[in-house]
């Protein structure tokens, strides 16, 4: 069974992303496909899989083949498809709700057709393997959008180039035939020609290395933000250097942001892992509504929880670095030339007041 589900959120993340390739990213989702229209009012519960996500709303698509549109509002909520009765079920965020993943989704319909989510529940299992697949798909997507301006300008180049071989043709064959009457001065002139092609050549080398490289993407600038002991929102120091990185994002063309989130090695492990999930959400948060930066240049936010420790666990000092996002602005190789150097910043750790750092050893 665990097997089938796979299969079915690796399905269903590829018929999610065909699309992207094939068809213009303005073509409304209604537009392409067979979408089945909800009673007004009336409540539903369907399964499948999500098709594609925007802000507020998502596309699944049912075992019958159908596809449904599912509104998301401020009472949706995003819960955990527990199999354990006697636990209570984890909250997700709805930036969770990730192409390929497979939902089951309670609600009513409204009067455009869709269905308004009261309730989405995920498998835990099934949410790590869309997060796995989405993080490969979504950097694919947006280097095929950059490479699509990049293609057509490279055909009109290409186009240029080619007349400027017919001329040089021309050119030559002209030259050699005055080189019969002319003697030394013809020479000279097919030694100017030879050289313009071997130029022209040169462009077309240039030009295929710099296409190759539109799959490679240079990390141009890192920063870290530190927490609280178990918290996960954001200090003033935080927001500055978040401000920062956004605004230098805003400058460059063909960029990701790579958002990763840790803890320290106090607690239990799962309760790491979903901290420090939270302190990564909390950054995206942070940057979609403050700066507007768009989800699909975020690479999927992943927690690590306690793994890839920067400092010694054993330590307060060790600790505190330890509790942290890293966030890292990567720019396609294509449009930067060469690359340049991750410059990694790291603002003080923010400092414990008086009566929370006794508390410090038993929290994360």
């Amino acid at each position: 069974m665990k097997l089938n589900r796979l299969a079915l959120i690796v399905f269903g993340a590829a018929i999610s992303v065909a699309p992207a390739f094939a068809q213009d990213k303005a073509v409304k989702p209604a537009q392409d496909m067979n979408i089945t229209k909800m009673a007004a009012g009336q409540k539903t519960k369907v399964t499948g899989v999500v098709l594609k996500r925007e802000a507020d709303t998502f596309y699944i698509r049912d075992i019958n083949g159908g596809d449904i549109q599912v509104v998301l509002n401020n009472f949706t909520k995003v819960q955990e498809k527990k199999s354990n009765f006697f636990r209570s079920g984890k909250n997700y965020s709805t930036t969770n709700l990730l192409r390929g993943l497979v939902v089951e989704v309670e609600g009513k319909g409204d009067g455009n057709g869709a269905l308004v989510a009261d309730k989405v529940r995920v498998k835990d299992s099934d949410l790590m393997v869309a997060r796995t697949v989405e993080s490969r798909v979504t950097p694919v997507e947006g280097r095929v959008g950059e490479a699509e301006g990049r293609i057509t300008n490279t055909e009109e180049n290409a186009k240029r180039l080619s007349g400027q071989l017919d001329e040089l043709s021309a050119i030559t064959s002209t030259v050699r035939g005055e080189a019969k009457a002319a003697g030394e001065s013809a020479r000279t002139a097919q030694v100017t020609a030879d050289t313009a092609i071997a130029g022209v050549e040169a462009t077309n080398k240039r030009m295929e290395t710099w296409i190759s490289s539109l799959d490679d993407y240079d990390a141009k600038r890192g920063i870290t933000v530190n927490f609280k002991v178990a918290k996960f929102d954001l200090s003033d120091d935080a927001k500055a250097a978040l401000d920062e990185i956004a605004t230098q994002a805003k400058t460059e063309r063909g960029y990701m942001i790579e958002v990763m989130g840790f803890a320290s090695a106090d607690g239990g492990e799962m309760k790491n892992r979903a901290l420090s999930q939270k302190r990564a959400d909390a950054v995206v948060r942070y940057l979609a509504e403050n700066h507007m930066i768009p989800l699909r240049r975020i690479v999927t936010p992943f927690g690590y929880g306690e793994a890839q420790a920067v400092a010694d666990n054993t330590t307060k000092e060790g600790r505190e670095q330890n509790r942290r996002v890293e966030v890292k602005l990567l720019v396609n190789k294509g449009l930067t030339g060469q690359p340049a150097p991750v410059q990694m910043q790291r603002p003080a750790n923010t400092s414990m007041d008086a009566t929370s750092r006794p508390r410090e050893a038993s929290k994360n």
